[in-house]
This record gives structure tokens, C-alpha cells and sequence, in this order.
């Protein structure tokens, strides 16, 4: 039993799962799972008794018992105690102070990470304001590795996301040399295929190949299937550079997702063997968002931006290229409008660069939510001032083929302006090469290369 006194009256919470539901700020998936605060007295009395709570609770009261979830065992097993020994004496409210002050160096911080459990990291992101999640995920830097270099201090990368409702070669390559002509590309050349057939995912995985290596891009590519057509894809010689997975943070929600953690593990090691990388071996990409495990009726009581935080301790135990919270894209259902996707983005963000992952954040909102551009503008904003790895450039900020909002080319463009962030190095000095930055190093086509208009397919 959890508690806390707010003036005349005691709010008593019966178990951790509630007292972390309880001080999460409002969201209409919590709401929707009937776990939330019922007002906002309520909310702040959880706040109060998780700020109280020493940190080593959560080492010994599991939100899901560690014989159900495999998520549980991961969490338990992995639990780094080195690391934790320098925050082992605080509490969640002493970990934010300390999360805060000039002691938490970047250096520090790293060191620390492997400590740091999931609902260590989500239970101090409730009692944090705004400003706080901003402040410490700005000095976490975390930085991967496979044909370029994303996350170092000072960069801005953008995964090119040149979507196509009918996979059209020719509409998807004149979307990939748009985006590269704005300096989008960096982190990943990804296309979400609008079909599951392999044969599909092995057309497109080639094209990807053949213009990365035509026009000598230092970028990693990825046609984001299901993990078994992508081990399927290896064994028959297809040109995987990096192994995509949805991820979430219970391991019946993983489960409704087709995956165990031994496929990611045979998915990770297959990818190893074929040693495509030349500046580093991160070959795994997972994306997240809140509500997957309540989607799925998987979420065990617990709230959703708790089991978002679990879900990162999957994506840690495969030393991932890249992590992906694509925070409004399940809908209004789980995130209600622009202010619970803006404060679910920081969120996300903030936990996930606390456990030392390399996180990016596609910001967007679907056609039925309370939200806007200027919503998006805002959250896009706050992550790179945050130090986020990546974001998205959608052409026109309008996925025609899923069917939401994103960021467009020149919405990052922007943010590099805006923020003074480059592009991964080994990828700027190839966007230099092609005649596209301008005498100030600033992003600035003037016209399509021609080695670019060779690569269109033809009509």
C-alpha cells in the first residue's frame, strides 16, 4: 500500500502499478483502461507518494511477476548494480534533483544508464515538468554507428520516409532523391511497404541498395517488414543493412505482435554475420508508442507511458542503430490531442535517453485527433532543443500511404537552421560532394544533381 496526505484527507494506492497510473498526467488511453486519476487532487497526492518512493522499490516490487513476462526476466537479469550504485540511495524525487544538477555530467549519466529500470525512468518523468525532461535528455547524448554516425552532440538526423500507397518504384525513388536533396537521409532510408509479400520487400530492398551504392550515400537502409520476413530476406541474400521491429513493453503484447525475444536475438545475430556496416555494427531499428499493450488487451493494469518505458528495455538489450517513438500515430484514442502527444513525445524521449538508447521521435498525429502542425511544430521544436537522434521527413509532411501527419524535409531543414544542428558527419560531406550545401555549409540545393536525374527509373 502506497500513500500520501494532501490537506485533510490520505489517498491510499494498493500497489505500485496504481500509484504510477495514478501520477501519470492525464491521457485518454488511461482514461479509455479505467486506471487514471479521477482529478487532478488525486493526480497530485500519486506525485507526492512516488516522489517519496526510494528507487530500489522498483527493484523488488515487479509491476508483472517475473514467472509471466518475459519483459520482467529481462528487466531483472540485466539490471546492471554497478551502475546503480551511484543513484541506489535516492529517492524518484531525489533521482529528479539529482537528474538536474551540475553532478549528472553527460559523462555521468552514461555510466548510470545501465542502472537505470524502466519504471525508474518512467516514474521520474511523472513528477517532472516540461522543462525538466527537456533539460536532462539534453545531456544525454547517445551515439550509434553503422555506415554513418547519428547522436553526436551538435547533429540533427532525419530518416527519409518516402512511402508510396502502391510501392511505385519510380514515386518512391523521385521521394528518396527529394529528401536528399534537403539533407534528409542521415539516419535511415525507410520505406514502410504497403504490402507483406517478400517478394515486394526484396524488390524494394534492391532498388534502396542500388541507389545508396550508385550514388556512394554513407546511410543505412531499411524496408520495414516483419522481423521473420526479414530473417527470410537474409537467408535468400537480400541486402539487409538494418533488422526493423515493432516493440512494446509486455510480453503479451509482443506476442500479438508475432515476436519473442529469441527472434530479435536470431534477427540481430543474422544481420551481424552479413557485416554491411563500415563505421559500426548497430543493425537494429525498433519502434514504439503509447498504447500498443492496451491495444493489444496486454497492458496488465499499468499505464501506457509506463509500459512505453518497458518497451526501451527490450530495444536496449539489442544495442540498437536506432529507436523510434512514433508518438501520435495510434490516435486519439490513447493520446486525445496536441497536448498529451506533445507531453507523451517528451516523455518518451526523456525515458529513453536516460536508459542510453538512441531515441527519435516521429512526430505526428492521425486525421481524427485534436491536433495540428502547429501542435507538431511545437513538439518538433522542444525534441531537437532536447538533443533528439532523428526525426521524420515525410514528403509534404503527408504519409499518403499510412495515412497520417508527420514532418516534412523542410521541417527539419528548418530545425538544423533554427538550432544550428548538421547532419550525421560522413553524410554532410557527402551532401557537400554533391554540390548541395552552400559557402556557409548550409543546406541550400540550387538544382537537381544530374547523377540524382539518372537515378529516376524511367517512365
Amino acid at each position: 500500500m502506497y500513500g500520501a496526505t494532501l490537506g485533510y484527507r490520505r489517498y491510499n494506492f494498493s500497489n505500485l502499478a496504481t500509484l504510477l497510473a495514478k501520477a501519470s498526467p492525464s491521457r485518454s488511453g488511461d482514461i479509455l483502461a479505467g486506471i487514471a486519476a479521477q482529478s487532478g487532487e488525486e493526480r497530485s497526492a500519486a506525485q507526492f507518494a512516488l516522489a517519496d518512493l526510494p528507487l530500489r522499490t522498483f527493484l523488488e516490487d515487479h509491476l508483472i511477476a517475473y514467472e509471466s513476462d518475459d519483459i520482467t526476466r529481462l528487466i531483472v537479469d540485466m539490471h546492471n548494480a554497478k551502475a546503480f550504485a551511484a543513484i541506489s540511495h535516492l529517492t524518484v524525487g531525489g533521482f529528479r534533483d539529482w537528474l538536474l544538477s551540475d553532478d549528472a555530467t553527460q559523462n555521468v549519466l552514461g555510466d548510470v544508464a545501465p542502472g537505470v529500470t524502466p519504471e525508474m525512468a518512467a516514474a521520474v518523468s511523472k513528477i517532472c515538468r516540461a522543462q525538466d525532461l527537456l533539460l536532462i535528455a539534453a545531456k544525454c547524448n547517445i551515439i550509434t554507428r553503422f555506415r554513418n554516425t547519428v547522436g553526436l552532440p551538435g547533429r540533427l538526423s532525419v530518416r527519409l520516409q518516402p512511402n508510396h500507397p502502391t510501392d511505385d518504384p519510380r514515386g518512391i525513388a523521385a521521394s528518396i532523391l527529394d529528401g536528399l536533396m534537403l539533407g534528409a537521409g542521415d539516419a535511415v532510408i525507410g520505406i514502410n511497404p504497403a504490402s507483406d509479400s517478400p517478394e515486394r520487400a526484396h524488390s524494394l530492398l534492391s532498388m534502396l541498395d542500388e541507389i545508396r551504392a550508385k550514388l556512394d550515400i554513407p546511410t543505412q537502409t531499411c524496408v520495414l517488414a516483419h522481423i521473420t520476413t526479414t530473417l527470410n530476406l537474409i537467408r535468400r541474400g537480400s541486402p539487409i543493412d538494418l533488422v526493423f521491429q515493432s516493440i512494446a513493453g509486455t510480453e503479451a503484447a509482443n506476442r500479438s505482435f508475432g515476436i519473442t525475444l529469441a527472434m530479435l536475438e536470431e534477427a540481430r545475430e543474422a544481420a551481424l554475420s552479413l557485416r554491411r556496416g563500415s563505421v559500426g555494427n548497430n543493425v537494429m531499428y525498433f519502434e514504439t508508442g503509447q498504447g500498443s499493450a492496451l491495444s493489444a488487451n496486454a497492458h496488465h493494469g499499468i499505464d501506457q507511458q509506463t509500459l512505453e518505458a518497458r518497451a526501451y528495455a527490450v530495444a536496449r538489450r539489442f544495442s540498437p542503430m536506432l529507436v523510434n517513438s512514433v508518438v501520435g500515430f495510434i490516435g486519439p484514442e490513447y493520446l486525445f490531442d496536441g497536448k498529451q502527444i506533445i507531453r507523451a513525445g517528451l516523455e518518451d524521449h526523456f525515458c529513453g535517453k536516460l536508459m542510453g538508447l538512441p531515441m527519435g521521435v516521429d512526430v505526428c498525429y492521425t486525421n481524427h485527433a485534436e491536433a495540428d502542425q502547429d501542435d507538431m511544430d511545437g513538439l518538433l521544436a522542444l525534441l531537437v532543443a532536447a538533443g533528439v537522434n532523428f526525426v521524420m521527413g515525410v514528403p509534404g509532411a503527408d504519409d499518403i500511404m499510412l495515412g497520417y501527419q508527420s514532418t516534412s524535409f523542410h521541417d527539419a531543414l528548418a530545425m538544423r537552421d533554427l538550432y544550428g544542428r548538421r547532419p550525421a558527419p560522413e553524410f554532410e560531406t557527402w551532401l557537400q560532394r554533391q554540390g548541395l550545401l552552400d559557402t556557409a555549409g548550409r543546406i541550400r540545393p540550387r538544382t537537381m544533381p544530374a547523377k540524382f536525374r539518372a537515378m529516376l527509373p524511367a517512365s
